[in-house]
């Protein structure tokens, strides 16, 4: 039985982490595979400094509440 906390603990550090263990690997495969380009447009591409960190900030915080929710 997999720990909610956990796994939205794995998931705000490591996008998808926390879905993989869940249970749902395509899921997690998806989640960081967003979390990459979205890392990459937001330092490289679009080059939005603090606003950039913001904006993965609340998408870790997303996969986190995901993650917990889906274990739940």
């Amino acid at each position: 039985m997999a720990n909610a906390i956990l796994g939205a603990v794995l998931s705000f550090l490591i996008p998808g982490l926390g879905q993989a263990y869940a249970g749902d690997i395509k899921k997690g495969v998806i989640f960081f595979a967003i979390a990459i380009v979205l890392g990459i447009l937001v330092t490289y591409v679009i080059n939005l400094g603090n606003i950039g960190l913001i904006i993965s900030l609340a998408y870790g915080v997303y996969a986190a509440y995901d993650a917990y929710k889906m274990i739940e």
